[in-house]
């Protein structure tokens, strides 16, 4: 690509008031065209637009980044850029591994973001300073680049049972126990426990590292929910 034309962005992120700030930031440095605050709405709106990049948030409740990734319509000239709070080793390997280009935190500037996007867009692969060494530790000297383990080669999933996966995957799909409890016809108690016995049991301690447990291993990808 020349680098000639101004990228044609979607933002996603869940927080309207950050959106309208990074929108107002990169205003005459690339051209927003468009935004999204869940997962569906990215996919419809990717589909709609045809940006040349797609600026996406990490963690939204509904799945995030690596949801949109994998659900978004292929396209040759698209690129993904993903823009976190989260500077987690495992959030950065994650995104990168399902077709990310870059991720830079929400420290950066707003030169430096436009920069990024620019970049992003020509071919680069772009990461802030102290994630590149993350990428490189997993993809060139440690962790094969490969796809998550399968469920039935996977230690850990093998030990969660049917219905504490059925939880699971409601969980990264960003629902409440009550609305949980109702698709699957339990008592939200019924839920809590479950969602206590998976945490105990893959040693976890929040929703959120659930939720990024189970995209890890394309938990989701089964769920028709």
């Amino acid at each position: 690509m020349s680098g000639e034309a101004t990228p044609r962005v979607v933002l996603v992120d869940d927080h309207g008031l950050f959106r309208a700030g990074v929108r107002s930031e990169l205003e005459g440095l690339v051209d927003v065209v468009g935004e999204a605050d869940t997962v569906a709405a990215a996919i419809e709106t990717i589909r709609a637009l045809e940006p040349d990049v797609v600026l996406l948030d990490v963690h939204m409740p509904d799945g995030g980044g690596l949801e949109v990734i994998r659900r978004a319509p292929p396209s040759a000239g698209m690129r993904f850029l993903a823009l976190s709070v989260s500077d987690a080793s495992e959030d950065v390997i994650a995104v990168v591994r399902a077709g990310a280009r870059g991720y830079v935190t929400k420290s950066i500037s707003a030169a430096e973001l436009a920069d990024a996007v620019r970049r992003v867009h020509g071919g680069d692969a772009v990461f802030s300073p102290r994630l590149a060494g993350f990428v490189l530790d997993a993809f060139a000297g440690g962790a094969p680049a490969g796809p998550a383990p399968a469920a039935g080669a996977d230690a850990e999933l093998d030990q969660l049972t049917p219905r504490e996966r059925e939880v699971l995957q409601h969980i990264a799909r960003g629902y409440m126990y009550k609305e949980i409890a109702l698709r699957l016809g339990i008592s939200a108690k019924t839920v809590e426990a479950h969602v206590s016995a998976v945490l105990r049991k893959l040693q976890l301690s929040s929703r959120h590292e659930l939720s990024r447990w189970a995209q890890q291993r394309r938990m989701l990808d089964d769920d028709e929910a």
